[in-house]
């Protein structure tokens, strides 16, 4: 016999539920990147559309979605979810900000050693204002994407899908939508 609990999802459930919550963090990432290096470009009068740019947006929307997932799976900011909902998402968003600032420094002391460059020089070659602006992209970023995971989390998912995606309220569908009300 075995202890496993038959009403617990499966390896594969587990799978697809990963899968799907990558695909939604990377989707939103990198429609704000995406986002983000189109003003940058139409800021500096860069009108030579580069799609490279692009495409480093979309990479690094993908790796931060990964990373997410990780810290997750380590249960980062799973101590604050306690607390009320705008001090989890404020504590989550910086938390996770901070991993993905310490997978930055990693990938660029990779880089360094990839490229024979002595390893100590990442801390000395860091431009400190485009660190802070970088944060603060991220900040910003995370702030709407944990609001919206917190709230799937304490509403449940239906029920956050049903209030965005369909007519009506998430607790009676009958009920004439936002816009019949004004």
């Amino acid at each position: 016999m075995t202890d496993k609990d038959p009403t617990a999802p499966g390896f594969k459930q587990k799978a697809v539920h990963e899968l799907k919550d990558f695909a939604w963090i990377s989707l939103y990432l990198g429609f704000f990147f995406c986002a983000l290096s189109t003003y940058s470009m139409l800021l500096l009068k860069k009108y030579e559309i580069n799609y490279l740019n692009y495409s480093f947006a979309i990479v690094n929307a993908l790796i931060i979605g990964k990373i997410i997932l990780i810290g997750e799976w380590a249960r980062l900011g799973r101590q604050v979810e306690a607390h009320p909902l705008y001090l989890a998402v404020f504590y989550k968003s910086i938390v996770f900000g901070l991993l993905v600032f310490a997978f930055h420094f990693v990938e660029e002391f990779v880089k360094r050693l990839i490229h024979g460059l002595p390893a100590g020089t990442v801390v000395h070659d860091i431009d400190v204002y485009d660190l802070l602006g970088r944060s603060l992209i991220i900040l910003c970023a995370f702030m709407p994407l944990f609001a919206f995971r917190e709230l799937g989390r304490v509403m449940g998912g239906d029920k956050l899908r049903a209030l965005l995606l369909k007519s009506g309220t998430a607790e009676n569908p009958s009920v004439p939508g936002r816009a019949a009300q004004v």
